[in-house]
């Protein structure tokens, strides 16, 4: 193998959150859930990506009656991942609030070599991979591999884009079931908190035009490694419904 397919093998096993336990024979029922980042139902732990790359540093600090957590990231990708175990039934919708103060000049999701982003929110699902096609199951058998653990089926991640317009939906250049949602864009509401509702059943089965499967695990991630950038964003107060979908 080349070492050019050695790091896209890597890349698919951080992007698709192999980090992420495998859940349990059947998942828990939905219930409404608080994974802020000092909830006492979660774990919330740094992930590295991969031994080729610096890792986004990420502190938790207290504003206000909450925890906040801010990622600063200077050519490096890593990120801050919350388990759930067991996995639950998929909520219906989510929500959560995100800063940055800028860009990352020139990032563009849809080019692997700007693949970059100041603010994303990740959800990883399970799923059959026997239903996906022989090139997908072969990334997920290499993947494993490479890491010694169980990919998650899918996963779902919104950001906030520099170029991207808003509702495009972009496949990862890594592999199929890795989606992105771009859910802002440009300039307009820089250097302020911005709260975020997202039907997440309704998003995932318009990425993937099928109902999700159960909940494995959601993580943020802020990431310059492409284009060599700085940026820093925030995070806080992300929660789990199960109502209205």
């Amino acid at each position: 193998m080349s070492p050019m397919n050695q790091i896209t093998l890597a890349l698919f096993s951080a992007w698709s959150l192999q980090v992420l336990a495998a859940p349990a024979a059947m998942p828990a029922p939905c219930s409404p859930m608080d994974l802020g980042f000092d909830s006492k139902s979660v774990s919330w732990v740094h992930t590295p990506m991969s031994k080729l790359k610096r890792d986004t540093v990420y502190k938790r600090s207290t504003e206000g009656s909450r925890t906040v957590l801010s990622a600063s990231a200077d050519r490096s990708a890593s990120l801050y991942v919350a388990n759930l175990k067991p996995a639950i039934t998929a909520p219906s919708t989510v929500s959560w609030d995100w800063k940055t103060q800028a860009l990352v000049p020139g990032a563009d999701s849809r080019d692997k070599s700007r693949e970059d982003a100041p603010l994303r929110v990740l959800f990883a699902f399970d799923g059959d991979v026997a239903n996906l096609p022989s090139a997908e199951q072969s990334r997920f058998k290499r993947a494993k591999s490479l890491s010694g653990r169980e990919p998650p089926y899918a996963v779902l991640m919104y950001i906030w884009s520099d170029l991207v317009p808003v509702d495009t939906v972009i496949t990862s250049a890594h592999t199929s079931q890795v989606k992105m949602m771009v859910i802002a864009s440009g300039a307009s509401g820089l250097g302020a908190w911005q709260p975020v509702n997202r039907n997440l059943v309704a998003d995932y089965r318009r990425a993937y035009g099928a109902d999700p499967g159960p909940l494995l695990g959601v993580a943020a991630m802020t990431d310059t490694d492409n284009t060599g950038a700085k940026a820093v964003g925030q995070y806080a107060g992300i929660q789990l419904q199960c109502t209205g979908g």
